[in-house]
């Protein structure tokens, strides 16, 4: 009953019913959770306030109980684990930590700022949603392939903050103390100007300063383009990966190996006019003790080795 209680809650499949039922559920308990919390925010509609306590109410009851589940069937999840490591190991897991923030609102409705403010958490609930498909987890998979260019990145976008910040503090600091009043107002002005938001509350008056204020912002378009484009390029490369990660049974029948003979038709043949003539996708070449990577340019010798991939080669292996 356990582990038949843990497939329902997990990743649906398109045979698998009652799981698919159950996203369902879940992601139309999220939606009404939160659309119960931002309707109480308006004093319009306060004659439906009740019906959102209630709404409110019944789906973090059903949260509770689908937290109490979770707990229970967490050695399914960790199957390495024993079950009091595996409950631990869920209790301070990223879904673990959401699912509890998302609960604990609930029951300090009333009472300290700072129990009142932990309802916001709530929307944290959507990360649910998310993780449930594939599109969360590449995103997870990139940002933690490219995890030290990132944090170099950033590194280097704090440098250069902590740089501007002071540098524009020390040349508008005479010219306008109240603005400029100390190195916060300098990173704040910077934080805005390297990040091309430019709020127009603070900004230089001095010659010098005006022109730091150019550099500054020239230099901050490339500042945001660094992890813009590492992160960019963290997706196209999990995409490629994706493309080639699964190999069919299909593919595997055929992929096969010729060998170029003296009174082979491929001998003096380039790669190039082997895909032509042959429609053949060629992988690499074995050279004697050589592995070549099979560029349009290479021309096949005596005695390669040649791995292929053909539709012709399962109709050849068919006629055999």
């Amino acid at each position: 009953m356990r582990k038949r209680i843990f497939e329902i809650m997990q990743i649906s499949k398109k045979d698998d019913v009652p799981s698919m039922a159950f996203d369902i559920v879940l992601v139309l308990v999220i939606f009404a959770n939160i659309a119960a919390m931002f309707m109480q925010t308006f004093s319009s509609l306060s004659e439906i306030h009740g019906v959102c306590k209630v709404v409110e109410y019944v789906t973090v009851g059903f949260f509770c109980v689908e937290y109490i589940l979770r707990i229970a069937t967490a050695d399914f999840l960790y199957p390495g684990k024993s079950k009091p490591a595996a409950v631990v190991r869920f209790l301070f897991s990223f879904d673990g930590i959401i699912d509890l923030f998302t609960i604990i609102p609930a029951f300090f409705l009333t009472g300290f700022v700072v129990f009142r403010m932990l309802r916001v958490v709530r929307i944290l609930h959507l990360f649910r949603i998310n993780s449930q498909y594939d599109s969360f987890n590449v995103i997870k998979s990139v940002l933690y392939n490219k995890r030290n260019q990132i944090f170099s990145s950033i590194f280097i976008i704090l440098i250069l903050m902590l740089a501007s910040s002071l540098g524009i503090y020390s040349v508008e600091h005479e010219a306008q103390p109240e603005v400029f009043e100390n190195a916060f107002s300098g990173i704040w002005w910077s934080v805005s100007a390297m990040l091309t938001v430019g709020y127009g509350d603070i900004y230089p008056i001095t010659v010098v300063g005006q022109i730091m204020a150019i550099f500054i912002a020239f230099l901050g378009v490339g500042v945001v383009a660094i992890p813009t484009g590492i992160i960019s390029a963290g997706f196209v490369e999990q995409y490629q990966k994706d493309q080639h990660a699964d190999i069919k049974h299909a593919d595997i029948d055929k992929v096969g190996e010729i060998l170029v003979s003296a009174d082979s038709e491929l001998l003096g043949l380039t790669v190039s006019e082997l895909k032509k003539e042959y429609d053949m996708n060629v992988y690499i070449i074995i050279r004697d003790d050589l592995t070549l990577l099979a560029t349009d340019s290479v021309t096949l010798k005596q005695d390669d080795i040649v791995i292929v991939n053909s539709d012709k080669l399962v109709k050849r292996k068919k006629r055999r």
